[in-house]
């Protein structure tokens, strides 16, 4: 029970959100109106891929200085799992978009930088599946993940906010009211809140899943040999 109860929590979280998210009464601001119930899922997706990218990126700096390649397993599981993250990140971004934005894909900075990031994470995979020796893929992918993370940051998080961007945040917003933390009332933050640990204990769940898989077919591959 002891090793579960943050399982059972993230559990709860998501119930939640799911629960709160669409029952609660939410401001209408500009023309978001009732899309703004995105907010519970789009955005606390990508707060979570930020979280499990940065903890592939320290076992993939772990794994430069101790040379375990269990390291290397728990980087690419975390890893993978931003990767989905942040593809369902992309596309409950799309859905909102098209309610507000009028079109899913509006060439805007955020969604450019975004697209190039997730990009770069799935050479990661190719990176991995194309070397095959374990030694030399487990270091080469270390080194590629570390240059990718510190890519990734400026293209989602730096760069958008730099030119005009439908996105809050950006230079010259229009059409598109900016949403910034002062636009959550008191309600929203209760389930805001929640569902960020919510999505982020479920990226971590799937992880270990992930490595335990990895784990027992590294065993048997051994045992094999």
């Amino acid at each position: 029970m002891r090793k579960r109860w943050w399982k059972i929590l993230a559990a709860g979280l998501l119930m939640y959100t799911f629960t709160a998210g669409f029952l609660i009464k939410v401001p209408h601001i500009g023309n978001l109106k009732e899309t703004i119930r995105n907010l519970f899922f789009h955005v606390p997706m990508w707060f979570g891929q930020i979280v499990l990218l940065t903890i592939s990126l320290i076992y993939s700096i772990l794994y430069l200085r101790t040379p375990d390649l269990k390291h290397d397993i728990y980087a690419a599981a975390f890893a993978k799992t931003g990767i989905v993250m942040g593809v369902l990140g992309l596309i409950t971004g799309a859905i909102w978009a098209t309610f507000t934005w009028g079109e899913p894909w509006s060439n805007d900075p955020k969604q450019i930088g975004v697209a190039i990031a997730l990009l770069i994470y799935f050479a990661y995979l190719v990176l991995r599946n194309a070397v095959p020796d374990l030694d030399k893929r487990a270091k080469v992918s270390a080194v590629y993940n570390i240059f990718a993370y510190f890519i990734y940051l400026p293209l989602i998080m730096i760069l958008p906010r730099l030119v005009e961007s439908l996105h809050p945040g950006g230079k010259g917003v229009q059409g598109n009211p900016g949403l910034n933390g002062a636009d959550l009332d008191a309600t929203m933050r209760l389930v805001f809140w929640p569902a960020v640990i919510g999505w982020t204990l479920l990226g971590t769940w799937i992880s270990t899943l992930s490595i335990r898989i990895e784990l027992v077919r590294d065993k048997n591959l051994l045992n094999a040999e």
